[in-house]
């Protein structure tokens, strides 16, 4: 295992620790963000390692070139990943209307009353 590698998987658990431990609901969409990015990193740290070169038509011979498949495949990731933060902060708006606080524990209070 790489040093990148270590920061990468280090990443991924910061992310997947805050989801599980932080009792603000904002703080755990910051965490999923955190965790995917970390996730992503990690693809694409897998992907590159054939070479890094862009496959891109010219006159070097005998190149390791990166595979481009993942590259889109991240790219696709990014955006729905994007789209479901929007999602989830939309809902974490409405929650914010009708409670004084984002706290999960005093919205179950609030709630069940």
């Amino acid at each position: 295992m790489t040093v990148l590698e270590a920061f990468v998987f280090a990443t991924v658990l910061c992310g997947f620790f805050g989801i599980i431990f932080k009792q603000n609901l904002v703080m755990k969409i910051i965490s999923m963000d955190i965790m995917s990015t970390g996730v992503i990193a990690y693809y694409i740290l897998v992907a590159s390692r054939t070479g890094l070169f862009t496959p891109i038509v010219g006159n070097k011979n005998n190149v390791a070139y990166a595979d481009p498949v993942p590259q889109a495949v991240i790219l696709t990731a990014i955006v729905i990943g994007f789209s479901i933060q929007a999602l989830m902060l939309v809902g974490v708006m409405k929650l914010a209307k009708n409670n004084p606080t984002l706290e999960i524990k005093a919205i179950e209070k609030n709630n069940m009353s």
